[in-house]
C-alpha cells in the first residue's frame, strides 16, 4: 500500500534587511547594554501517516495501528515521527483578563518607580545636608544594593547568572560610567536643591545627541534639534534665577549627564556573542557589584572612613537618624533603578523616555513642596520649558528622515 508522509519544518528568514543578524542569532537590548542571544533551538516535527500499517476490520472500516514512535536528536534538532493526531486536541481558552492584568502590573511598576525615586531624593538630600561626604554616601548605597543582590541569589529568589570573561569585559565600561553618574548626582544634591539638580539633568538629551553624533555617526534630524532649543533655553533661564545656585553643584549635575549618556552610547557599541546572555535584573546586579568594587578604593582615598558612629557623634550628628535615613535612601535607590530596568523590558525606549520625563516633573514638584524650596516665577517657567522640551524630544527622536528618491 502506498505510504503518505507529511513533513513540517519551521524556518526563519529575513527578507527585509539583508544586513541583519543571521537567523540563529537575535539581538536583545537589556536596559543599557545590547547582547546577541541565540534563541532556543527549533524543533522539526515530521508527521507521517502510514496507510500500509492500517487494518480493515470486519465491518469494512479502517482500524489504524500506529507504529512505534521513534525519537532521535541530531545536531540539536529533535526529529519526531508521529502517525496520528487526536481530533479532540484544541487550543486552550485564552483569558480575556490578561491584557488588563498586564496593564495594571505596568501601572504599578511606574507608580513604584516614581515613589521610590521621590523618597530616595528626599532621604538622600536630608543626609547630604548634614553629612557632606558624597563619595562615602555613594559607596554605602552600592553596599546596600550589593547586599540585596547577594541575598537574592543566595536564597534563590532569582537565578544567579553564569557570567564569563567576555561579558565582564563588555559590562566594565558601563559599570564605570554608572558609578560616575551616581557619584556626580550625589555631589550635586549635596550642593544645590533637589529641584535644581533635576532641572540640570533635563539636559541629558543634549548630551545624548552630541555623543551619538561624535562616536556613532548618528546625526540628529531637524525635529530633534528643534526640541533641544527649549531644553537648553529653559535650563539656562532656571539657572539664572535659582536661589541655591553654585558652580560646584551645577557642574556636578552636568558631569552626571555626561556619564549617564556615555553609558547609553557605549551600550550601542557593545555586543557579546555568547549564548548565555543576561536579563535586565542580572545585568543591573552585575553593574552594581562592579560599581561597588570601583568606588570603594576611591572613597577610602578621597574621604577616608567617616561613616563610623564615633565620627558621627564627634561631628554632633544623630547617629540613629543618619543611619536610618541612609538605609532608606539606599533601599529606595536600588529599588527605583531596578524597577526602571524592569519597565524598560516591557515598554519601548520612547515610552520609557516619556515616563522618565514625567518622573522628573514629579520629583521636582514633590521636593519643592517637601523642602519648601523658594522658587521664583521665572525659575518655574524655565523649568517648565525645559521639561516640555524633554517631552517633545522623546516624541520626535523616532521620526526618521524620508529617503531621497532619484
Amino acid at each position: 500500500m502506498q505510504s503518505t508522509s507529511i513533513s513540517f519544518s519551521p524556518s526563519i528568514s529575513n527578507h527585509h534587511n539583508p544586513t541583519s543578524l543571521s537567523p540563529s542569532r537575535v539581538l536583545y537590548q537589556y536596559g543599557s547594554v545590547n547582547f546577541l542571544k541565540t534563541p532556543p533551538k527549533l524543533k522539526s516535527i515530521r508527521c507521517s501517516i502510514n496507510f500500509s500499517s492500517s487494518k480493515l476490520n470486519g465491518t469494512g472500516s479502517w482500524i489504524s495501528v500506529p507504529p512505534p514512535v521513534h525519537e532521535r536528536e541530531s545536531d540539536g534538532v529533535l526529529m519526531v515521527q508521529a502517525t496520528s493526531v487526536p481530533e479532540t486536541i484544541g487550543e486552550a481558552p485564552k483569558s480575556n483578563n490578561k491584557p488588563l492584568v498586564d496593564t495594571l502590573y505596568l501601572g504599578l511598576l511606574f507608580a513604584l518607580w516614581y515613589i521610590f525615586n521621590i523618597y530616595f531624593n528626599i532621604y538622600n538630600k536630608q543626609v547630604l545636608k548634614a553629612f557632606h561626604y558624597p563619595v562615602t554616601m555613594t559607596l554605602v548605597q552600592l553596599v546596600v544594593g550589593t547586599s540585596l543582590i547577594i541575598f537574592m541569589w543566595t536564597f534563590n529568589l532569582y537565578k544567579r547568572p553564569k557570567i564569563n570573561g567576555a561579558q565582564l569585559a563588555a559590562i566594565f565600561p558601563l559599570a564605570v560610567v554608572h558609578a560616575l553618574g551616581n557619584l556626580f548626582t550625589n555631589m550635586s544634591l549635596g550642593k544645590v536643591s533637589v529641584s535644581f539638580t533635576h532641572t540640570i539633568k533635563a539636559l541629558e538629551p543634549f548630551f545624548s545627541v552630541g555623543l551619538s553624533a561624535m562616536f556613532l555617526g548618528e546625526f540628529p534630524t531637524v525635529w530633534v534639534i528643534s526640541s533641544l532649543l527649549p531644553i537648553v533655553g529653559g535650563v539656562g533661564l532656571a539657572s539664572l534665577t535659582e536661589v541655591s545656585f553654585n558652580w560646584s553643584g551645577f557642574w556636578s549635575a552636568m558631569a552626571s549627564n555626561l556619564a549617564n549618556q556615555s553609558r547609553n552610547v557605549l551600550s550601542k557599541k557593545i555586543m557579546v556573542t555568547k549564548e548565555d546572555s543576561l536579563d535586565n535584573i542580572n545585568l543591573f546586579s552585575i553593574i552594581t557589584i562592579m560599581s561597588l568594587i570601583l568606588v570603594a578604593p576611591f572613597a577610602f582615598f578621597m574621604e577616608g572612613i567617616k561613616f563610623t558612629p564615633a565620627y558621627l557623634e564627634s561631628a554632633g550628628l544623630n547617629v540613629n537618624q543618619i543611619y536610618t535615613r541612609t538605609l532608606l535612601a539606599s533601599l529606595c535607590f536600588h529599588a527605583y533603578q531596578q524597577i526602571s530596568y524592569m519597565i524598560l523590558e516591557k515598554v519601548s525606549p520612547v515610552t520609557h523616555s516619556v515616563g522618565n520625563c514625567v518622573k522628573r516633573v514629579v520629583v521636582i514638584v514633590s521636593s519643592v513642596l517637601f523642602f519648601s524650596t523658594p522658587v521664583s516665577p521665572i525659575n518655574t517657567i524655565g523649568t517648565g520649558v525645559a521639561l516640555a522640551g524633554v517631552f517633545l524630544y522623546s516624541r520626535v527622536k523616532e521620526i526618521k528622515p524620508k529617503p531621497k528618491t532619484a
